[in-house]
C-alpha cells in the first residue's frame, strides 16, 4: 500500500505543477510553501482530491503542529512525507498549521450507506464487548475534534483507513499515551472500514 501511495503522490506533483504554472506567486512563507510544497498532495485549499492524502483543511491547529514537528523529527517516519517535509523548517509549522485550520472544509462522500450505519453505531457506542470505546468521546459528535484529537469529519475513507492499520500495527506510533495505538489493537479490520466510512460522511 506504501508503493501504491507513492505512485500516487508522484502522480500529484504533476497535477501540482500544472496548477502552480498557472497561479501567481504569493509573497508570504506560508502561502508560497502551501502553494510550491504542499499543493501537490493537499490542493491550496487543504481538501485533497487524491484518497490516500488527507484532508487538511478545517483540521484542529494544535493537531497539524504536533504531526508537523512529529515529522521532522522522525518520530512520524512516512516515506511519502520525507521528501516534503525536508523542506519545511520548524519556524513554518505554525504557520502551516494555522492556514489549513483557517480553511473551509469539503464534504466527503459515503459509497456504502449500510457500512456507514454500522460504523455510526460504532463512533458513538463502541464495542463494549471487545472493549472498543465510543470513538465520540474524543472526536467530538460531529467528528470536529479537539486541541488534542484531530477533526475526522469528511476525511478520505481510505486515508482514515490506513491509519487507523497502521496503528494497530505499530506502524505509526506519535500517539500521546499510546491511545489510538490502543483503540485500534482491539478493533476488527471490518470495523475500521465501517468506521473511516461512517467518518467521510460527517
Amino acid at each position: 500500500m506504501r508503493v501504491r501511495a507513492g505512485r500516487r503522490f508522484l502522480a500529484c506533483l504533476g497535477v501540482g505543477a500544472a496548477w502552480m504554472a498557472a497561479t501567481p506567486a504569493l509573497a508570504d512563507d506560508v502561502a508560497t510553501l502551501v502553494t510550491t510544497v504542499c499543493n501537490a498532495c493537499h490542493m491550496s485549499d487543504g481538501n485533497s482530491v487524491v484518497p490516500m492524502f488527507p484532508k487538511l483543511a478545517g483540521q484542529q491547529a494544535e493537531y497539524l503542529e504536533k504531526q508537523l514537528a512529529d515529522y521532522i523529527t522522525g518520530k512520524r517516519p512516512n516515506d511519502v512525507m520525507a521528501p516534503v517535509i525536508a523542506q519545511i523548517k520548524p519556524g513554518d509549522i505554525k504557520g502551516l498549521a494555522a492556514f489549513y485550520a483557517g480553511q473551509k472544509p469539503a464534504p466527503g462522500t459515503v459509497n456504502d450507506a449500510a457500512l456507514a450505519e454500522a460504523g455510526r453505531k460504532l463512533y458513538e457506542d463502541g464495542n463494549e464487548e471487545s472493549g472498543v470505546p465510543a470513538c465520540v468521546g474524543c472526536h467530538q459528535p460531529a467528528g470536529e475534534g479537539n486541541p488534542r484529537y484531530p477533526r475526522l469529519a469528511g476525511q478520505h475513507q481510505a486515508y482514515t483507513s490506513l491509519e487507523m492499520q497502521d496503528f494497530k500495527t505499530g506502524v505509526r506510533a506519535n500517539d500521546k499515551g499510546k491511545v489510538m495505538r490502543a483503540v485500534a489493537d482491539r478493533m476488527t479490520e471490518a470495523e475500521i472500514y465501517a468506521v473511516a466510512e461512517y467518518l467521510a460522511g460527517l
